[in-house]
């Protein structure tokens, strides 16, 4: 006698329920990025915020490089002159959030 199947859930994935949240990023070449999801395109490009990339051994260097130009410096804090990063949909393998995300 087979058994009844349990019903599934049917849950509706948008990217923009990731929005605004934590993310870990694997990317190729096994590189781990870390930050706060700000944007995202119909490729995938994504824009993070607050984003460090986690190296072998625990070790969390911040992500890309630091443009030092008057264009891009923030008058209040200098250090954050280029916070956002860019990262390419193509070299995405994984995207997964860090932060509980609610279907509302």
């Amino acid at each position: 006698m087979p058994q009844a199947q349990p019903e599934l859930k049917k849950v509706s994935v948008s990217h923009l329920m990731y929005m605004e949240k934590r993310v870990f990023c694997q990317l190729n070449g096994n590189r781990k990025v870390i930050g706060v999801l700000r944007g995202y395109d119909v490729f995938m490009n994504i824009v993070l915020d607050e984003a460090f990339e986690e190296k072998d051994g625990g070790e969390k260097v911040s992500a890309g490089m630091v443009v030092r130009s008057s264009l891009f410096t923030d008058a209040k804090n200098p250090a954050n002159a280029c916070r956002y990063q860019v990262i390419r949909g193509n070299s995405i393998v994984m995207l997964e959030a860090l932060e509980r995300i609610t279907d509302k």
